[in-house]
């Protein structure tokens, strides 16, 4: 057992939920020790029994659905409404992958040659870790080990150490499944030790992250060094792009609750709007986009009342407020101050808008991971695309139009590996990959749709002559 703890509070009261064990290399190796002697037996299970023990899965998350959700708001702090919608998505992604046997055929080619055939096979890659992050704890480690024991892996779960609970409690619903075998999915608590050894351990195939683009590319680049497989997900920054004809309802729906909801701590949250047009056009959005954001209630995730909630920790809404600190002292205009005194446990951080930063201004191009949404303008749709594709991240990107010529030139045009049209979050539905590019992600084969199957398997080409 580890003999360091970490304080896990509920972001809203302060309330202390647990104590996190910081696990290391030795926990890691009894991990590691108990998913390898579990992977040769569940690699050997018929596809169809594995897809049904995936089944099953479902079933039991489903049936926990509500108190998940609860667990997510006491946990990291997000709204009820918010964590709801996280778990439903992460149940999901079990549902795709029940879809396991049609995916994983084969293909043969026959009579190559004199009485020669060539079939391709696909089989589990061995045992496989994710690392995931905060801001999705029911969620993200679903985009993750569905895939994986479908397919046939051993699955090793290190989750934030900052909300760990609603990850114990999803393994601990897996523990009463039969069908699922012991040690074919287990858990290491823990932070920078723990990762560390995953990432080295030689009993480890493969690596699944998700998380800030430096420490996206250092596991990316840790794990190949290491000879593992590995998709590494990292930060962003995604632009909105509001066109001067954009329905006003719609936009300004789309921009705050992309900009605000979960406090911003989302990977795909809108943190710049691009306001196209003239200048009246540009100020009229602008108010538009003010008034909608004036109406959100900060507070308890718990609250039905409250749209932002607050940071996963006081040191978050600290670490946000000294970069509203630095844009301001950039030249930005501090067009409304979401900063307070922090509320009962010191994390809440109100929405904040800054308006007239450079194009290449910190606030505009680096990720803050907070409710701060930054103005910049652009005289019409071309500068806008620019302007966007000169981002180093390319995750999402959205634009608020009636214009189909415009819609489709931005979709065409812009460098991103998600887009919305008329939608502030381009989140995809688990059949289809999480595809950010550029600085967004390490790797080839992203999370969920067909890529997790191609990640989580290796291809074997038999040629025969009977």
């Amino acid at each position: 057992a580890a003999a360091e703890s970490l304080e896990d509070r509920n972001p809203a009261t302060g309330e202390l939920l647990a104590r996190v064990p910081l696990s290391g290399a030795a926990d890691v190796d009894e991990a590691v020790a108990g998913a390898r002697g579990a992977a040769g037996e569940w690699a050997r299970v018929s596809p169809l029994l594995r897809m049904r023990a995936v089944f099953r899965l479902r079933e039991v998350l489903d049936e926990h659905r509500e108190e998940l959700a609860r667990l997510v708001t006491r946990d990291m702090g997000k709204t009820l409404a918010d964590a709801r919608g996280e778990v439903g998505r992460g149940i999901e992604s079990v549902e795709a992958a029940c879809g396991l046997p049609h995916v994983l055929k084969g293909e043969s080619l026959s009579g190559v040659a004199q009485g020669v055939d060539v079939e391709l096979i696909r089989q589990p890659v061995g045992v496989v870790a994710a690392i995931t992050p905060f801001n999705f704890p029911a969620m993200i480690p679903l985009w993750f080990l569905p895939y994986a024991i479908a397919t046939g892996n051993a699955f090793i779960l290190k989750p934030s150490e900052q909300d760990p609970l609603t990850s114990e409690r999803i393994v601990e619903l897996i523990d009463g499944i039969e069908e699922i075998p012991a040690g074919v999915v287990s858990l290491v608590h823990g932070a920078r030790a723990a990762v560390g050894a995953l990432l080295e351990h030689p009993g480890i195939d493969a690596v699944s992250f998700v998380g800030s683009a430096a420490t996206a590319r250092f596991v990316a680049s840790t794990a190949a060094a290491h000879g593992k497989r590995v998709q590494a997900l990292g930060g962003a920054k995604n632009a909105m792009v509001v066109m001067a004809d954009a329905d006003p309802g719609l936009m300004t729906a789309g921009v705050t609750s992309s900009a605000f909801g979960a406090a911003g701590q989302r990977c795909l949250a809108g943190s710049v709007a691009v306001l196209v047009g003239e200048p009246d056009e540009q100020d009229r959005s602008r108010e538009l986009i003010l008034a909608a954001t004036r109406e959100l209630v900060v507070g308890d995730g718990a609250d039905p009342a409250t749209d932002v909630c607050p940071l996963v920790s006081p040191a978050a809404r600290e670490r946000v407020e000294r970069e509203i600190e630095l844009a301001l002292d950039g030249g930005c205009e501090l067009a409304l101050d979401g900063r307070r005194d922090g509320g009962r446990a010191g994390a809440e951080l109100g929405p904040t808008i800054l308006d007239g930063a450079a194009p290449d201004s910190r606030v505009v191009r680096e990720e803050i991971f907070g409710p701060v949404l930054a103005l910049v303008r652009a005289p019409h749709l071309d500068a806008a695309i620019e302007l966007v594709n000169a981002a180093r991240y390319g995750n999402a990107s959205v634009i608020f139009t009636s214009s189909g010529g415009s819609a489709r030139e931005y979709r065409s045009r812009v460098q991103a590996g998600m887009v919305g049209v008329n939608i502030g979050v381009a989140a995809p539905i688990a059949w289809f990959p999480f595809a950010g590019w550029k600085d967004s992600f390490n790797g080839d084969l992203h999370a969920n749709g067909r890529d997790a199957f191609e990640f989580y398997t290796r291809r074997k080409v038999i040629t025969s002559r009977w």
